[in-house]
């Protein structure tokens, strides 16, 4: 087989495994709130949510075109860089994705994604190679605004949601209703999440084939690969990705159900919207503004905001740390076949080593829901007991 081919098939191998990782670390984006409110059991919230993530893969290709045809730049060749370096850099999204599952830390999947895409493309092919404009006006900017704007919707659906709902039955929560609501509203967040996150890794299959000539410049997607890109990230959605559905669920604010239904509403409007315009946005950060909006909108309600602090450091740090280890992979991808065997044994060593560590405090759907016991005991709905009989 030659080199080519052989890097190829790694490259894709790899690719529908950062789709995996990408579908159990965003899981927590549509279902942390449903599953702390007790709206919906948790092996019930990720089937669904695998379900919709699925689905939602097929309706849309705009950013898997965004990543292949504009992130990297054209040169007379076609793209200017070759496979091992999307090889590389798929091996600093997945190694930065691994280490913030295990921290529980909610971080972009997408962002790392592009920062081990552009730290391996500026090591094999300079910076001349990034199309720094695209990725300012469809990456940087939609990640410092799209949270944002999720936030301030967010607290402003909170505030309404709870004002109609005392309105109308008189209870200090509001909660009957909006308790069933959150399962269509989180379904409504799975769905959207598929049309975004599952087209990146669509995006970066083809970038290959554009690479070395077995696909035209400016085309989308084949058929095979939205299907198999589907197909991963369904699979890793219903993985669960316990720890993080434990941070977001609890550990930026108290959810309740009025709230979970603002924020998730919000969160899918959001990723909707910008799916349909193209921007490749981190539905982490989308999530987590949501949920911090609808913490601010409720009276009473308190936003940790050391959490929040951490969270929004790891962030910071996404593109960066995924860009040097990105780096270092194309660097020792450059000595050829040997380099790409050194960096898949490498590469495969840190995961494991991850997942091992991982089991010393394993988090999962039979423990979830005790991790996330204050929130969820605060709004069970209980039914009126029965009436005691009186023996006469």
């Amino acid at each position: 087989m030659e080199l080519v081919t052989l890097t190829v098939v790694l490259v894709i191998a790899l690719a529908l495994f950062f789709d995996f990782t990408n579908g159990f670390h965003d899981t927590a984006n549509a279902m942390a709130t449903p599953i702390a409110t007790g709206a919906l059991k948790p092996k019930t919230a990720v089937l669904l949510a695998a379900i919709l993530n699925l689905v939602g893969a097929f309706l849309s290709t705009e950013v898997a075109k965004t990543i292949s045809g504009g992130l990297i730049r054209e040169g007379e060749g076609g793209i200017r860089i070759g496979p091992e370096l999307i090889f590389a850099g798929l091996i600093g999204a997945i190694v930065w994705n691994m280490l913030t599952w295990l921290l529980g830390l909610p971080s972009s999947s997408s962002h790392a994604l592009f920062g081990g895409l552009i730290g391996a493309a500026i090591v094999g092919a300079g910076f001349g190679s990034i199309d720094f404009g695209v990725v300012l006006s469809k990456v940087i900017l939609p990640a410092l605004i799209a949270p944002v704007t999720a936030g301030v919707v967010a607290y402003s659906a909170t505030k309404l949601a709870y004002r109609i709902t005392r309105r109308y039955d008189g209870k200090p929560d509001g909660r009957d209703g909006f308790r069933y609501a959150q399962i269509f509203s989180s379904s409504l967040v799975a769905l959207a999440h598929g049309t975004n996150d599952a087209q990146k890794t669509m995006g970066v299959i083809t970038l290959t084939f554009i690479a070395v000539g077995m696909q035209a410049v400016g085309t989308g997607p084949e058929l095979w690969v939205i299907v198999v890109c589907a197909l991963a990230i369904a699979l890793g959605t219903y993985m669960g990705g316990w720890r993080i559905i434990k941070t977001i669920g609890t550990g930026l604010t108290d959810v309740k159900p009025a709230q979970g239904f603002a924020a998730e509403t919000s969160t899918a409007a959001t990723i909707l919207a910008s799916s349909h315009l193209g921007f490749a946005l981190s539905t982490t950060q989308v999530a987590s503004g949501s949920v911090i909006g609808s913490g601010l909108g409720r009276r009473g309600s308190k936003v940790r905001w050391g959490t929040a602090g951490r969270i929004a450091l790891g962030w910071l740090m996404t593109l960066p740390a995924a860009g040097i280890v990105g780096a270092l992979a194309a660097a020792v991808a450059h000595l050829g076949l040997v380099g790409i065997i050194i960096d898949a044994v490498v590469g495969v060593g840190v995961i494991l080593t991850i997942f091992l560590i991982s089991r010393r405090n394993q988090v999962d759907h039979s423990n979830v829901v005790s991790e996330v016991a204050d929130s969820g005991r605060a709004v069970k709905i209980k039914r009126n007991p029965k009436p005691k009989k009186v023996k006469k």
